[in-house]
């Protein structure tokens, strides 16, 4: 009796279990499906997610683009806004963890609490200021306001890298200055080669977020080349015109495809990155 109880406990748990991943899957579901159904049947079958005939024509008229722009430039734009700003917001989002929680120095109280503010203001606060500072700049449509300020770090990251080292023993700091190390040094090849997986989990949300970035590219890009994808996608959008909704749902598929990859090869960092940096020693 005791067995059976237990088993079918086990069934009810996994059949619940099922159900919910399905509810939370069914939007993307929908939108794949959508993808190969005609732009004429996408809403008057969408209670199916099989098409009843799959049609690939909406990836070729998607990836061609508008007028000269393949949709190729919009993932290219993408990856380079991406891949700068994440190296940028890592690098430097670990230094300055790394003098929190290591180095002394006047007022670093007071500016660890003015760096916790800023994760409380909204981007709608800053974002009047900013665009006026980068257009005084000159730097709109370019990716200097997308990316460069990544280069100065990023709150939450700082915040997750800080409770990472404070996990590692002050001793080996102290064995490292006698063998000669300065505080870069110490930073470089022992801090840094133990905080792998904080940097690592940073690096993919900072990937997640600015590859979904759309009001960013919004506010300083104007020329249709330098779109990222997320502008590129609303370009099939036309409220006076014919909504393309199929090459849009099959580009929007092809979009996330560098997420699920980059989610499930290095998945095990962010279990691993976000476990530990709530530890101190």
């Amino acid at each position: 009796m005791r067995w059976n109880t237990k088993l079918n406990r086990t069934i009810v748990q996994q059949v619940v279990l099922i159900l919910l991943t399905f509810a939370m899957l069914y939007p993307l579901l929908w939108m794949i499906a959508g993808s190969f159904k005609s732009n004429a049947t996408i809403f008057t079958t969408a209670h199916s997610l099989i098409p009843n005939q799959f049609n690939f024509e909406s990836y070729r008229l998607g990836w061609k683009g508008f007028g000269n722009i393949t949709f190729g430039t919009f993932f290219m734009n993408s990856t380079v806004i991406t891949v700068a700003s994440t190296i940028g917001s890592v690098l430097s989002s670990t230094l300055i963890a790394y003098g929190f929680a290591r180095i002394k120095f006047t007022g670093k109280k007071l500016w660890f609490v003015c760096m916790m503010l800023t994760m409380m203001l909204p981007f709608e606060v800053i974002m009047v200021p900013q665009y006026i500072m980068f257009n005084w700049f000159g730097w709109i449509n370019t990716y200097w306001p997308l990316i460069l300020p990544t280069f100065f770090g990023t709150p939450f990251f700082i915040f997750l890298i800080i409770q990472f080292i404070r996990t590692i023993p002050n001793e080996i700091d102290e064995a490292a200055k006698i063998d000669g190390c300065s505080k870069f040094m110490i930073f470089w090849r022992i801090i840094m080669p133990l905080i792998v997986p904080a940097m690592m989990t940073s690096a993919i949300f900072s990937f997640y977020w600015r590859w979904d970035d759309f009001m960013g590219p919004l506010l300083y890009l104007n020329k249709p080349d330098l779109y990222p994808v997320s502008l590129g996608l609303r370009m099939f959008s036309d409220p006076d015109a014919v909504t393309n909704w199929n090459s849009l749902f099959a580009m929007s598929t092809l979009s996330i495809i560098p997420v699920f990859i980059i989610f499930f090869m290095f998945q095990r960092y962010i279990v691993e990155g976000i476990s530990t940096s709530g530890l101190k020693q």
